[in-house]
């Protein structure tokens, strides 16, 4: 297994490409199916759907173009910081600041404070979000990397930008109130209430409550924290969300979930919950993943094997210590054997029948990216 060598041609095509590229449902970035689409629920879907699901790619023909993704850019930043932190060199501080720079140019304006959203208009079952509409999940992940950033460089504008998302998420998100604790909307302008999205929001103002010494913030992270652990399953895992037609298992998920509460616990809050965590992660250890390190989407099937699920669980897993960095090199190997490109990008995802080999630039190479860093930084190069 050569990391280096894997980390170091996926960086080449990232530069070559300049951090811009296509993503899996960027569709409605077409003017041909955004017209097409009728400004209806599910002729946008059909769209999305179907060219996600293409093992080739027509987006050229269809007038995408490839462009900066806030959310990638975010997983990218943290990737550079990961490898600034291990060798210092003066090209990986350079690409700190070119990512903080644009995230500054890519933030959605008029909220109370720091946030961004996706680069196209999605259409899911639940909402329709137009592009640069910010949710919870992109700004929770990009605070998180901020936060990530200033401890590996001590560059204070990246923690003031993650101080500022504290007030979209305070002030600009809906809640959903139970007599046991609350859930954050995923956006401004929908009543979707999901526990990874609530999560990410609970462990970021948690995060940041040591440089703000807000009760408000801690507060409000405990509660929104009971309420997704109040239906934690009985085996540990996690419906994506509690309405009917959400109601399902997947892997990358799962480990938001888990990544999400052990802030919390690092942070010395809710130690409480420590059991509820550990089974969790016996779930997600026992259910997600074959002998040789196969990454599965969902518990009781094999297919779609995809690049998320497997950066994922990299990510959390090389963070937990020896007992875990075993199944984090399987899953490494997996990653590079089945899924790496010659050209160095890696592939969306392997199906029954053949494999998705689009270069997609959030959901695949920026997730590897920052898997393989975070592996090198937790274990050596």
């Amino acid at each position: 297994m050569n990391i280096n060598a894997s980390i170091e041609g996926l960086k080449f095509f990232l530069e070559k490409e300049n951090f811009k590229g296509y993503d899996p449902f960027d569709a409605l970035n077409s003017p041909l199916l955004k017209k097409f689409s009728l400004d209806r629920k599910f002729l946008r879907i059909a769209c999305i759907q179907l060219l996600k699901r293409l093992a080739f790619n027509i987006r050229p023909i269809l007038g995408i173009k490839k462009g900066y993704n806030p959310k990638g850019i975010g997983l990218f930043l943290n990737g550079y910081a990961n490898l600034y932190k291990l060798e210092k060199k003066p090209e990986y501080l350079e690409k700190i600041y070119f990512f903080l720079g644009l995230l500054c140019d890519l933030k959605s304006k008029g909220y109370s404070g720091n946030c961004w959203g996706y680069n196209f208009d999605w259409q899911s079952r639940a909402f329709y979000l137009p592009r640069y509409i910010p949710t919870i999940v992109n700004s929770s992940f990009i605070g998180h990397v901020l936060l990530d950033v200033y401890r590996n460089t001590n560059i204070e504008t990246a923690l003031e930008m993650a101080i500022s998302i504290k007030d979209f998420i305070l002030n600009d998100l809906n809640r959903k109130v139970e007599n046991f604790g609350i859930c954050f909307s995923y956006s401004p302008i929908d009543e979707s209430f999901v526990h990874n999205a609530n999560l990410l929001g609970a462990s970021l103002l948690i995060r940041l409550d040591k440089y703000v010494n807000d009760t408000k913030l801690r507060d409000t992270a405990a509660s929104a924290l009971a309420y997704s652990m109040k239906y934690q399953r009985d085996d540990g895992s996690w419906y994506y969300a509690e309405t009917g037609f959400q109601k399902w298992i997947d892997s990358f998920h799962t480990g938001f979930n888990l990544q999400s509460i052990e802030y919390f616990l690092k942070e010395g809050f809710t130690d409480k919950y420590r059991k509820e965590f550990n089974k969790g992660v016996n779930f997600y250890r026992n259910n997600f993943f074959l002998e040789d390190g196969t990454p599965k989407y969902y518990p009781n099937r094999l297919y779609p094997l995809d690049i998320h699920s497997a950066a994922q669980a990299v990510i959390f897993f090389s963070q937990r210590g020896s007992e875990y960095k075993k199944l984090a090199e399987k899953i490494i190997v997996w990653m590079i054997t089945n899924m790496q490109d010659e050209k160095g990008f890696f592939y969306y995802q392997k199906r029954r029948l053949c494999k998705i080999k689009i270069p997609y630039m959030r959901w695949s190479q920026a997730w590897a990216f920052l898997a393989l860093s975070t592996y090198l930084l937790s274990h050596g190069k």
